[in-house]
């Protein structure tokens, strides 16, 4: 790693002012950040880094006004385990459980894995091998090269690599919204396709807390996911489903850019007993507007049957 300033920020303020400086990026728990640095993945280096866990009051989770109010620093082994949220928050508990490994849920903050960059193995290449679009470069190499792992839904900005975060789609399916030093933000909208950036988010600007409203009595969500390994790998698939007051919101995620809400199949299935055949046409509805590369074909059909699953998990639960 090459060497560059740290500061322990003492409150939100510090930070800002701190990250004005366009040389300087945040940390949290680190687990997404310190991994770029080593590696040395993009064409610039910070010169400061500041620390937001020496910020008092970023760590917390409990139900005010109707909301369910998260701290952006809390940690995703404490979200996974928090009682309230494994209950009535059903498919964000899920989500915060199946992230990466034990080890890193306990390092890993909300904050951190919603504002996460894309996973490709050509934008993360080490040494910046590959000057591609994400970088301000004028090629996205995996159009022709290996798109196993990348998005089914086309391009956002000329770029196919997946959103990776397993908690955003819950945040979607559970119409969270997203406050930060400057603003609040619908979730889904807070994800955006940006040379090396991920979200809708400011240079100098910082998630501060996650807003969930309160489920009505009888409505349930679930999270589903897919990876080669249970334990540390990225999802190839994943998907959060919330049903309730004869609606549903159903999302997707590393299946495109940016988390992919459903529509359609949030059409088919909304009104509906949830039952395998109302189901299945839901997760048939989920693709319908996919348009896989010949080396990702296979993503299609799982996330067909993940959002069949994550419906079925919500009627088991009722």
């Amino acid at each position: 790693m090459r060497r560059f300033d740290h500061l322990n920020a003492t409150s939100i303020q510090e930070a800002t002012s701190a990250l004005k400086n366009k040389s300087a990026v945040f940390i949290a728990g680190g687990t997404d950040l310190i991994g770029r640095l080593k590696d040395e993945i993009l064409p610039g280096y910070p010169e400061l880094i500041v620390n937001l866990k020496t910020i008092q009051g970023l760590d917390y989770v409990h139900e005010e006004g109707g909301l369910l109010k998260i701290g952006a620093g809390t940690r995703l082994a404490d979200i996974a385990a928090d009682p309230i949220v494994r209950l009535r928050y059903t498919a964000l508990g899920q989500a915060a459980g199946r992230a990466a490994s034990p080890h890193i849920r306990r390092m890993g903050t909300l904050g951190g894995n919603i504002s996460q960059l894309h996973r490709c193995w050509y934008f993360r290449a080490p040494q910046n091998r590959f000057e591609c679009l994400r970088k301000g470069g004028k090629t996205c190499f995996a159009l022709a090269g290996d798109n196993r792992y990348h998005s089914i839904f086309g391009a956002v900005n000329g770029c196919i690599a997946v959103h990776p975060s397993d908690t955003a789609p819950s945040l979607v399916a559970l119409d969270a919204r997203i406050k930060t030093t400057k603003r609040t933000i619908i979730a889904e909208d807070f994800w955006d396709v940006r040379v090396a950036s991920c979200t809708v988010l400011d240079t100098d600007e910082i998630v501060t807390e996650v807003q969930i409203p309160a489920p009505d009595v009888g409505a349930r969500s679930a999270f589903v996911k897919f990876a080669l390994r249970k334990s540390i790998d990225f999802p190839i698939v994943n998907a959060a489903v919330f049903v309730g007051g004869g609606a549903a919101r159903i999302c997707l995620n590393a299946v495109a850019p940016k988390p992919y809400r459903a529509t359609k199949a949030e059409q088919v299935i909304a009104g509906k007993s949830i039952d395998s055949r109302n189901t299945g046409a839901a997760g048939a509805a989920a693709a319908a507007d996919s348009r896989p590369l010949e080396a990702n074909r296979y993503k299609v059909q799982i996330a067909k049957v993940l959002v069949e699953r994550a419906l079925l998990e919500c009627a088991s639960a009722a």
